[in-house]
């Protein structure tokens, strides 16, 4: 009966969020869309709060893609996302919200770290350039909980999920990986060309974790967590770039040839995350990459 607020509900994440809320049965979600409440607008944030008093926090809203995105719009990524998120953290320490889960992103790591990453190798190094505008709102995100639990002694949980896809993601070049891929291969094959594109040298390599399954931990976290330290939520195996086009390729039914645009950048080399101690705390993911990739791309033919 708790009441709970997802903010980002209409996104990849928050979506999935009230997926699992509502199979878990949890009946007093609290959601606002873009047109009812703006979470860059302080005052807008503080209002929602006074009316509502959520007590836990799912704070899931932001600006967000792939390396497209970075690229051409940094201002708005670092803009968009540091207004979101102080005004969302500071409501919920100024309205005793009981706790709150920040979801932070893997392009906060440095660039070159040891793998699989650790949550202490945060802030150890340089960033990636195509994300740093991204990374550094989010890394802000992080130690703004952390600095929040120590000094007002709230439970705001900082976590880093691995590259996340499914249902409700931007099938575009604004997109993730898998979500621009999916939607690139599938224009291929329906216009009968007989080559597909893909950004970089297809080496890099990516860990993927369906959405559900992010969505699932994120709900355990809440529940079983009472640590402020940064926590990763991965699967523990990676796949190169050039593997999962072609994955995605014989998901979507694309028999043309897959070719590599070096001209474009590759990003991180490697991304896997150490995701011991949610595992240690008995979580494990259940969505292996090609039911998720078939499940995807399901929901992305219905909508078209």
């Amino acid at each position: 009966d708790s009441r709970i607020y997802v903010a980002g509900h209409t996104g990849l994440l928050g979506s999935g969020l009230c997926r699992m809320l509502g199979r878990d049965g949890y009946k007093n979600v609290v959601t606002r869309s873009h047109a009812e409440l703006e979470l860059t607008d302080a005052a807008a944030v503080a209002k929602f709060f006074e009316r509502v008093h959520p007590e836990y926090v799912f704070l899931a809203a932001g600006l967000a893609g792939g390396i497209h995105r970075n690229k051409t719009q940094p201002a708005e990524l670092i803009r968009a996302n540091l207004a979101i998120q102080t005004n969302v953290i500071h409501q919920a320490h100024l309205h005793g919200v009981r706790k709150l889960l920040f979801v932070g992103s893997a392009c906060a790591y440095p660039k070159h770290c040891d793998q699989p990453i650790r949550p202490e190798t945060l802030l150890t190094g340089p960033l990636e350039p195509t994300s740093e505008a991204f990374a550094v709102a989010k890394i802000a995100g992080i130690r703004m909980c952390q600095a929040y639990n120590a000094q007002y002694g709230t439970q705001f949980i900082p976590v880093i999920p691995a590259t996340m896809y499914g249902p409700n993601d931007h099938f575009d070049e604004n997109g993730h990986v898998v979500s621009a891929l999916m939607s690139r291969l599938h224009k291929a094959k329906a216009s009968g060309s007989g080559s597909a594109a893909v950004w970089g040298t297809g080496r890099p390599q990516r860990e993927f974790l369906y959405v559900d399954d992010v969505a699932e931990a994120m709900v355990f976290l809440m529940n079983n967590y009472n640590d402020g330290g940064l926590i990763n939520i991965g699967a523990g195996e990676d796949i190169s770039v050039a593997a999962l086009a072609k994955t995605i390729a014989k998901v979507v039914g694309f028999e043309g040839r897959i070719t590599f645009d070096t001209s474009r950048p590759d990003g991180m080399a490697r991304r896997l995350l150490d995701s011991g101690r949610i595992t240690q705390l008995g979580w494990h993911y259940r969505t292996p990459l090609a039911d998720g990739l078939a499940r995807t791309y399901a929901w992305y033919l219905q909508q078209l």
